[in-house]
């Protein structure tokens, strides 16, 4: 598994909330253990108690993504400093599921975590696996979604770092109010051109008499 692939933990995380709709999806054990994906037998340690612990988890996460977004790259450092000391993990080299045609193992790089809980287990493989993206390509690359009120959480990886909105949903959406604000400025503009003539020309017909 590479690890690049650990930094979406942090994404999914971070967007079971939506603040400024009012939304929130990690309300039970159930919404934490869809958190661990295919990743079953870890989702299985979740506990009742483990739905307060993910959420003070998300909120160190965005906290990481708001300070990358305003272009704070020291405090987005620190912030995933914090969780990296306080869930550890230990990189080690495996090679199940993957076999090459000869039947050989295809080693790579694989996030142990020994944790006391779930929560711990899932912040340890989010926080190491942000980490690697943030070393890989750059602060500038965690992102929170431009189109309000969604705020979502994203990973860029354009080749130019484009990328502005967590989906192509949400850039359709803004794309479609930033033309209609542009529409509403020419009529504006147009009107108030329309009306500045009129008085113009009334001035003009009440001079020549």
């Amino acid at each position: 598994m590479e690890l690049a692939y650990y930094s979406d933990y942090a994404v999914r995380l971070v967007n079971t909330e939506e603040p400024a709709r009012g939304k929130d999806s990690l309300t039970s054990i159930d919404a934490v253990r869809e958190l661990f994906g295919a990743n079953q037998q870890a989702g299985r340690r979740a506990t009742d108690a483990d739905v307060t612990r993910f959420r003070s988890v998300r909120a160190r996460l965005r906290a990481v993504f708001e300070a990358a977004d305003t272009g704070d790259e020291t405090l987005s450092v620190d912030l995933l400093n914090s969780l990296l000391l306080e869930f550890p993990v230990s990189p080690q080299i495996s090679g199940h599921d993957f076999r090459d045609d000869d039947g050989r193992p295809l080693w790579h790089m694989h996030l142990a975590d020994h944790p006391s809980n779930a929560t711990a287990g899932y912040a340890a493989i989010a926080a190491m696996g942000l980490a690697f993206h943030l070393t890989e390509y750059g602060v500038d690359r965690l992102g929170l979604c431009e189109a309000p009120p969604c705020r979502n959480a994203y990973l860029d990886t354009s080749t130019n770092r484009s990328r502005r909105y967590c989906s192509d949903r949400c850039a359709t959406r803004a794309n479609v109010a930033a033309y209609r604000a542009r529409k509403r400025l020419e009529a504006d503009r147009s009107e108030k051109t329309g009306l500045a003539a009129d008085t113009a020309q009334r001035s003009s017909v009440s001079g020549e008499r």
